[in-house]
């Protein structure tokens, strides 16, 4: 009798189970994905083809997305180094910036102002001492920024084509050469002439010409001024240098000349702190115009 309920009792579980079956929904992925889990946790060998790319699949997540990407708070990257010899990198104190670049500029600018301005001043002492010359046209002064420059004329100082200088002009090149005795910076004797060529027993082109009268007058200058010969310089550029066009005469009347030139420094305090600055901070300047500070020095 048992036998009849028990058989009655499997139709039923087998019903059941195929109900159940008909009611659900196989996904085949994610079998596959178990059955291969299991698989390869029990040992189970399987060939595997050496050329395939490597798949980033898993049983916990079938969707992937990229992470959000978080914004950076600087506006560039930069890299620093204490190696030299990396041009990519720029070498120096990470912590130095344009901005304090800039602010030692306006610092040394200003500084820079009131030289120029002692400059100005030497050059009206040297107009004041010069007035009569400068009247006549045989001399002229001019400055800007740092640079003094003193231009004899060939009118009254030499004769044509000669350098040998006039009597009557020894007095006044000595008193310049006093008056710049007391002014700081480097002179350099500049000889210059016009276009013409020369040629007869003393002088065979323009160059010895011009060399010939910056010599004239740096000696004068230095036997008569005391000026110091380790500050001064003599340059002979012949025609090569011209004030005015050399097609009138009034031209090259302009251009045979010789010039004084006084170039006066920086102070000491402004020089090392520029090389301090640049020193850690190598490049700060590259965008900025130094040499406007120092005029045409």
């Amino acid at each position: 009798m048992w036998m009849a309920t028990f058989a009655d009792l499997m139709s039923l579980l087998m019903c059941f189970f195929v109900l159940i079956l008909s009611f659900s929904e196989l996904d085949v992925i994610k079998y596959k994905q178990i059955a291969d889990s299991m698989k390869d946790a029990f040992g189970v060998q399987r060939e595997v083809n050496l050329k395939q790319i490597p798949q980033g699949t898993s049983i916990v997540a079938t969707h992937f997305q990229p992470g959000k990407p978080e914004p950076t708070p600087l506006d560039t990257v930069r890299q620093n180094t204490t190696t030299q010899d990396l041009q990519s990198l720029r070498v120096g104190n990470p912590d130095a910036t344009e901005s304090d670049a800039q602010r030692v500029k306006d610092l040394l600018t200003e500084q820079m102002q009131r030289l120029k301005e002692e400059t100005e001043d030497d050059a009206d002492m040297l107009r004041r001492l010069l007035r009569k010359e400068i009247e006549s046209g045989q001399m002229d002064v001019e400055s800007e920024g740092r640079t003094i420059v003193v231009r004899i004329r060939e009118k009254g100082s030499f004769g044509s084509g000669s350098s040998v200088m006039d009597p009557g002009f020894l007095e006044v090149l000595t008193k310049t050469g006093s008056a710049i005795n007391q002014i700081d910076g480097r002179v350099s004797v500049e000889g210059h002439t016009d276009d013409i060529p020369i040629s007869n027993a003393l002088y065979s082109s323009n160059w010895d010409l011009s060399a010939a009268r910056a010599v004239a007058v740096a000696q004068q200058m230095l036997d008569t001024a005391n000026l110091s010969p380790d500050r001064l310089t003599v340059s002979g550029f012949a025609e090569t240098r011209p004030q005015a066009p050399n097609d009138t005469w009034e031209g090259r009347a302009q251009n045979r000349r010789v010039e004084i030139v006084v170039k006066q420094p920086l102070n000491e305090s402004q020089d090392a702190l520029l090389q301090e600055v640049e020193r850690d901070n190598p490049g700060a300047f590259d965008n900025m115009d130094i040499t406007e500070l120092n005029g045409n020095g």
